[in-house]
């Protein structure tokens, strides 16, 4: 009979996933790369002057996604557990629904700074976040 996993976690460490290597994908991209996906003029010019720094972000902001991946793995079976892997899920459940409302503010106050990025990229962990809840909540008990 065949390993049932939590279907709802393997999503998460899929969208986790494929959101690391995005972020890799930026630095091979370079300047233009960073400018599309909203990093900002700081680091896109700073990644085109050829330094290090913008590279090193990203790349631990992928490093970071990359392990969120792996406790989604593990909260879903298809791993084994890794440390403290009810209290992960529940971290970074929590950082992409908080990160996911970060529009709010700016919809009470000051829609100046609404911009298309601030809207998809919350709307997106948003979505990352409550793919997340769901599947915590389904293996809660089990953790």
């Amino acid at each position: 009979m065949p390993a049932t996993y939590n279907a709802p976690l393997l999503a998460a460490a899929a969208l986790s996933a494929v959101a690391a290597a995005l972020h890799v994908g930026i630095i091979i991209g370079g300047p233009n790369w960073y400018r599309f996906f909203g990093a900002g003029e700081r680091l896109a010019s700073a990644a085109a002057a050829g330094r290090w720094f913008p590279a090193i972000v990203t790349l631990g902001i992928a490093a970071v996604l990359a392990s969120w991946s792996a406790y989604a793995l593990s909260g879903a079976g298809v791993i084994g557990p890794l440390p403290w892997l009810k209290a992960a899920l529940v971290c970074i459940t929590a950082v992409y629904v908080v990160r996911g409302l970060a529009f709010v503010p700016f919809l009470l106050g000051d829609r100046s700074k609404l911009t298309p990025f601030v809207i998809w990229s919350s709307l997106i962990c948003l979505g990352f976040g409550l793919v997340h809840l769901f599947g915590l909540v389904q293996v809660w008990r089990t953790l």
